[in-house]
């Protein structure tokens, strides 16, 4: 059985997943009126990554002998004044992901739920990945500027990114 403590905050960890993705669905939206399908395409994988990291922890906890408890997602944001305040955002978000992923490994190591260390090990190194990812293209949006012509180079290079299903813990 897994700690009470560790299985309340997997379980607020499910939830913020969760609500990632619903964000990320809001900037897809965002970007589908924009006419950015480069865009709305990264946020649709970076979508389908959220939602595969919500499954990897409500599959853990229940493989652990925990109880799953669901909770309201919260409303996201739905508009932005351009692609480069919806970055500045989404790094915002994933720095605090990644204080909650700590925070969620502080527990782990207090309980002395190794298991847990070692399954929570994969979501610290995968934030490392997502907050380098965000930044690099926050560093090329600073770099253009509102420079048309290279947004539209940036879109298409955007399109290529593809979802590769993670092999979570």
């Amino acid at each position: 059985m897994i700690n009470g403590k560790l299985e309340e905050a997997i379980n607020e960890q499910i939830n913020a997943e969760l609500f990632a993705e619903y964000f990320y669905l809001s900037m897809y939206a965002y970007f589908e009126r924009m006419n950015l399908q480069g865009f709305k395409n990264w946020m649709n994988v970076q979508m389908q990554e959220e939602h595969a990291h919500a499954m990897g922890l409500f599959e853990y906890l229940q493989n652990r002998g925990g109880k799953v408890v669901l909770e309201q997602i919260e409303k996201p944001k739905t508009d932005w004044s351009s692609p480069k305040e919806v970055f500045e955002d989404v790094q915002k978000h994933e720095q605090l992901v990644t204080s909650k992923i700590n925070a969620l490994m502080d527990i782990a190591e207090e309980v002395h739920d190794r298991a847990a260390v070692s399954f929570l090990d994969w979501y610290l190194k995968e934030q490392v990945e997502e907050e380098l990812n965000v930044g690099n293209v926050l560093k090329t949006l600073n770099l253009i500027c509102d420079d048309k012509q290279c947004l539209y180079m940036l879109d298409k290079e955007m399109a290529a990114r593809t979802f590769t299903a993670p092999q979570i813990g």
